[in-house]
């Protein structure tokens, strides 16, 4: 279903700047290089005492993505304007447009939700990929089979993965959406990224801001982040079948 492209505001007070390289390509927002309460939330989800918890590992992937929703809306256009309260009237400054949120299934639903719960008028965009059949010596590959995405001509754009491993289902991601159209701006957000995964994405998105829970240095022989937390979507909901 396609959405109608909301008009831009008259008065604007502030825009991100993309053809200006020194905005492009800037270094990943990071949750963890500042102590706060998102490190409880971490931790939680990467420890074996607690990953048991279905319920509770999903809230903290809800509760994570309601944080880095908060941090990026710093970042957001916004608009002038008057409300009036009981007693006056009183300028405000509110977000110019609601973005269009695109998941990654299946972990992505809570970690969506988060972000829904902050960004409450928002469009919605789902994409259904896994990862194809591994074949030895060879780098895992990314299947999209699914999109259901509203216009994103023009739109920020906002793309949360969990799991940011390789950096293959964002970029093939971000690449498949541009038949809905091109942003005005692109956010890709994710709880556990890999260092590795981190730089082929702003190598091959350098447009995009980077927002991040935590950053681990390495992938094992099998493209997993290593410490990460391994698979968030079975943590989530439970182990799964795969039919191929």
């Amino acid at each position: 279903m396609q959405f109608r492209k909301l008009k831009s505001p008259k008065s604007t007070i502030r825009n991100v700047d993309f053809t200006n390289f020194e905005v492009m390509n800037q270094a990943p927002f990071v949750l963890s290089s500042q102590n706060s309460i998102a490190s409880n939330y971490l931790a939680e989800m990467r420890s074996l005492h607690t990953q048991n918890d279905r319920l509770r590992f999903r809230r903290n992937c809800e509760r994570l993505g309601e944080i880095l929703a908060y941090e990026i809306s710093k970042n957001l256009s916004f608009k002038e304007g008057v409300v009036q309260t009981p007693l006056a009237q009183k300028e405000v400054n509110t977000l110019a447009d609601q973005p269009v949120i695109v998941s990654i299934l299946r972990a992505g639903v809570p970690f969506h939700m988060g972000f829904s719960n902050v960004f409450d008028n928002a469009n919605h965009g789902f994409i259904g990929a896994y990862r194809a059949p591994e074949e030895a010596g060879k780098e895992v590959s990314i299947k999209l089979e699914y999109a259901g995405v509203p216009s994103l001509e023009g739109r920020t754009l906002i793309l949360v993965d969990p799991m940011l491993a390789t950096g293959s289902s964002i970029i093939q991601s971000k690449e498949s959406l541009l038949r809905f159209g091109k942003p005005s701006e692109i956010h890709i957000a994710a709880i556990i990224a890999a260092q590795d995964g981190v730089d082929k994405v702003r190598s091959a998105i350098p447009e995009a801001k980077l927002w991040i829970g935590d950053i681990d240095p390495i992938l094992n022989e099998k493209f997993y982040i290593v410490p990460g937390l391994g698979d968030a979507g079975d943590l989530c909901f439970g182990p799964k079948l795969s039919l191929t």
